[in-house]
């Protein structure tokens, strides 16, 4: 599929088929796209978790915000893809950057979140160039200790939301169209507000 079709056609699934697992070669396809993103200085400070079975089951037993029963219902898989702040000061230190502290304060916005945020789109139009569906949705700050807690993730990895994935089985497809604010509104030429010549 060329680029330019796989972002026409990325949306957000929220039902699949639980019949038709997600094969591994296509999974396999879908995480190492993620390692290809952007990353500040290379830092890397990203990891995934592989969420299938019974793993799965109790992932949704936290009543994980944002995914709706119906997902929860059908998704043979979620990938929860996590950000790693410490990586990223301790790259920072190091001397080819020039810096020699891990000082937050000189991040002009967090680059650990923006980065994984990357590496999740990456992973999101992958499942769409395997022919699959995706949905990305959150998980409430209430539920990332409880989370963290039950699968063992250690506490420098923050978890920037969960993609399932699975064989798109929605009945019908949206048409968000109409509520497509218009390119002009959103692209400013020269300065805020100005139009493109």
């Amino acid at each position: 599929m060329e680029l330019k079709d796989t972002i026409k056609h990325r949306r957000m699934v929220r039902t699949f088929d639980p019949a038709r697992p997600v094969p591994r070669e296509a999974l396999d396809r879908i995480l190492h796209a993620g390692t290809r993103a952007p990353s500040a200085g290379f830092s890397q400070g990203q990891a995934w978790l592989v969420l299938e079975g019974e793993d799965l089951a109790r992932f949704w037993e936290f009543g994980i915000g944002g995914a709706g029963e119906s997902t929860a219902a059908t998704t043979l898989l979620v990938l929860v893809p996590f950000s790693c702040k410490d990586v990223y000061l301790d790259r920072y230190a190091r001397s080819d950057k020039g810096w020699t502290d891990r000082d937050e304060a000189r991040w002009p916005v967090p680059f650990w979140h923006i980065d994984t945020g990357m590496a999740a789109m990456l992973q999101l139009l992958t499942a769409v160039d395997e022919g699959l569906g995706a949905f990305y949705f959150g998980i409430i700050p209430e539920q990332v200790e409880p989370f963290r807690a039950a699968y063992g993730v250690p506490p420098e990895y923050e978890p920037i939301g969960a993609i399932a994935i699975g064989y798109d089985a929605e009945p019908e497809k949206r048409n968000l169209r109409s509520r497509r604010r218009p390119i002009g509104e959103l692209v400013h030429y020269g300065s805020w507000g100005g139009k493109k010549q």
